[in-house]
């Protein structure tokens, strides 16, 4: 889908913003959780998920509703582990059989393992410039000025 993603209602609430209209009535809210990780993860990707799973629970953005999207990341994780220790072996030029030197094509699988795990990070708040559009509530902390606001 083109354009801009939309605003979760809380935060066009928040910002002043929201519009009848615009609000999506029947959107899903869930709590934030620390789910536990699944068994398919590998044992880098699991050591991953056990390091971002806590600072994404106290950002308060982790839900169980994520728990998938951070698998994907931590696989990504782990893939773009594993192609570089390769990478190390084997150096980033490698030749072919007919004696040219290419680009070693665990580079390719690097650099794109790379671009998913950005994509991931930006989504949960873990990037510098992510951060400043993520709003929040630290997972056990009401910012009680603005209990029940919005509600009927």
């Amino acid at each position: 889908m083109a354009g801009r993603k939309p605003l979760p209602t809380k935060l066009k609430m928040l910002k002043g913003t929201a519009q009848k209209c615009r609000v999506n009535p029947n959107e899903p809210e869930l709590a934030p959780a620390l789910p536990e990780p699944p068994d398919f993860l590998g044992e880098t990707a699991r050591e991953e998920w056990l390091r971002k799973a806590p600072v994404l629970a106290r950002m308060g953005v982790l839900t169980e509703g994520d728990d998938a999207a951070l698998a994907a990341y931590c696989q990504a994780f782990e893939r773009f582990v594993e192609a570089e220790r390769k990478i190390r072996q084997s150096g980033l030029l490698i030749k072919t059989t007919g004696g040219n030197v290419i680009q070693n094509p665990l580079v390719g699988v690097a650099n794109r393992a790379m671009e998913i795990m950005h994509k991931f990070l930006t989504e949960f708040g873990l990037t510098p410039s992510s951060r400043t559009r993520v709003a929040a509530n630290p997972a056990g902390k009401e910012d009680a000025e603005w209990a029940g606001f919005g509600k009927a």
